[in-house]
């Protein structure tokens, strides 16, 4: 099989290679005249045979809109664009509706596994119609880690089903990492008691209710800096987390843990958080407790 690839940063690059390992062709263009295979997105798709197959791998939003909207223009009926990047999934929508104006089918896919899906494989959330993914079920068999297929690879529904899920692991994602970060927080506060906070982390890792790949990340970090003293506490959040909320508010479904994560994220950009100072200032109006005063 040959398929297009547009996009060859950390995830594109990693998923070339990947491909071409498990005998799929693929022909790459990247802007990065260093990686690139061709030099332009017209090249990439003379290159390949009909029908077509091109992989989006580009940021979401406009990047992703304008390389569609590229690829709208270059691509015949028939062909088949697939975006794997972060896309909200009603750009899904307006996606496929664009190019089933000249034939072309779609589909999208939520893809996890980050710089590790290399040597790991990538989890994989597809949305489109059951025809379109059976065609292209040696790209998906590639890229997915090894074992059952139903372990690592899912189609969840038509256009737009792949990112929705993609959404959601990713906002469960940002409630996971949140509590091993407050876990971390309250074992670093204790030093007088406890005295090795990286070795709690590692002990986990095995016959423990709370082991997982995320923990197994911690200890990495923690191995290579114990206190973590060499990074700042600054997170930023991609659109997926965001999007969760949204949709939790729009079908009236709480998801308190997954809001938490995403606000502690925004609270760790402010160097003196101004609702904390409203905190203080509130519990000092009604209960006369002590606050701080700013050093300016």
């Amino acid at each position: 099989m040959h398929i297009g690839l547009i996009g060859l940063g950390k995830m594109g690059g990693n998923m070339r290679t990947r491909l071409r390992a498990a005998g799929v062709e693929v022909t790459g263009f990247d802007r990065n005249p260093d990686v690139t295979d061709v030099a332009t997105v017209e090249e990439l798709v003379a290159a390949l045979p009909a029908p077509r197959t091109v992989w989006v791998m580009v940021p979401a939003g406009k990047i992703t809109d304008d390389v569609v909207g590229e690829l709208n223009n270059l691509l015949s009926e028939g062909d088949l664009v697939i975006d794997g990047g972060n896309s909200r999934f009603t750009e899904d929508f307006k996606h496929a509706e664009l190019l089933a104006g000249n034939g072309i089918d779609y589909i999208d896919a939520g893809v996890s596994g980050g710089v590790w899906g290399l040597e790991n494989g990538y989890g994989l959330m597809v949305g489109g119609s059951a025809a379109q993914v059976e065609r292209v079920m040696p790209v998906f068999d590639a890229l997915r880690p090894e074992g059952p297929r139903e372990e690592g690879f899912v189609h969840v529904g038509e256009v737009g089903a792949g990112h929705y899920a993609k959404m959601v692991h990713n906002g469960i994602e940002y409630a996971l990492m949140q509590a091993y970060a407050e876990g971390f927080e309250l074992l670093e506060k204790r030093e007088d008691i406890i005295r090795d906070v990286p070795g709690t982390f590692k002990a986990w890792q095995r016959g423990t209710v709370v082991r997982s790949w995320l923990l197994e990340l911690l200890v990495r970090a923690l191995d290579e800096d114990d206190d973590l003293s060499e990074i700042e506490g600054y997170v930023e959040d991609s659109g997926e987390g965001r999007w969760t909320i949204e949709e939790a508010l729009a079908n009236a479904v709480p998801v308190p843990t997954i809001s938490a994560s995403i606000f502690a994220r925004f609270v760790s950009r402010q160097d003196d958080s101004p609702a904390m100072k409203a905190v203080a200032a509130l519990r000092n109006q009604f209960g006369g407790h002590t606050v701080k005063k700013s050093d300016e």
